[in-house]
């Protein structure tokens, strides 16, 4: 998988915006117990898609700009970027094949 990691308010532009390749971010807290139900997930389709696809965290409490500006109001909130622009948003804790059937189309 081609994990960026952790994004914040300062790199979000560069690391995200601005990537030539497709990027996966998912907003999430820690004290959110469903997003840690999501994260393997998350992981796992990074891994089979490192060919298409980078992944991306960002807390909402440590980054409260970035979700302010994405309208973040439920978490696990999962954002497919593709050159700079929203492509597909996922809320809620979903299982794999859910999540993929949302990100492939935008994948090809």
């Amino acid at each position: 998988m081609t994990m960026i990691g952790d994004v914040t308010e300062r790199d979000f532009q560069e690391r995200v915006l601005d990537s030539e390749t497709p990027v996966l971010v998912d907003f999430w807290a820690e004290w959110c117990v469903p997003c840690h139900m999501v994260s393997p997930v998350v992981e796992e389709i990074g891994r089979e898609k490192a060919d298409k696809l980078q992944v991306a965290k960002l807390n909402i409490d440590d980054n409260p700009d970035v979700t302010r500006r994405y309208g973040i109001m439920s978490i696990p909130t999962l954002m497919l970027f593709i050159k700079g622009e929203e492509k597909a948003r996922l809320v809620g804790a979903r299982g794999k094949d859910a999540l993929l059937r949302e990100i492939d189309p935008h994948l090809t």
